[in-house]
């Protein structure tokens, strides 16, 4: 499958998001993504606090987000860098 620009698409695999309280009570969303150089990388969104940047954290890509613990999420979201403008 191609995207409209005409570059191959990867298949996004079920399970690939997952919804996590970090020790504030927010809701955060963990979602797999691919970097330019194709490494495997983990994209953390604040669902409840829109003000919060997102982070990123590279991630083992034969590891299924559905078999992360919260407690393991929540320490990838603690030491992800936030993401910014360049």
């Amino acid at each position: 499958m191609s995207t409209p620009s005409g570059r191959p698409r990867s298949p996004r695999p079920s399970g690939s998001e997952r919804v996590f309280e970090d020790e504030r009570r927010r809701l955060w969303s963990a979602g797999r993504s691919v970097t330019p150089d194709g490494n495997d990388a983990i994209i953390f969104t604040c669902l409840s606090d829109t003000a919060e940047s997102q982070r990123a954290a590279s991630l083992d890509e034969q590891l299924p987000l559905s078999d992360i613990a919260s407690e393991e999420l929540r320490e990838l979201l603690r030491v992800a860098p936030r993401l910014g403008r360049l």
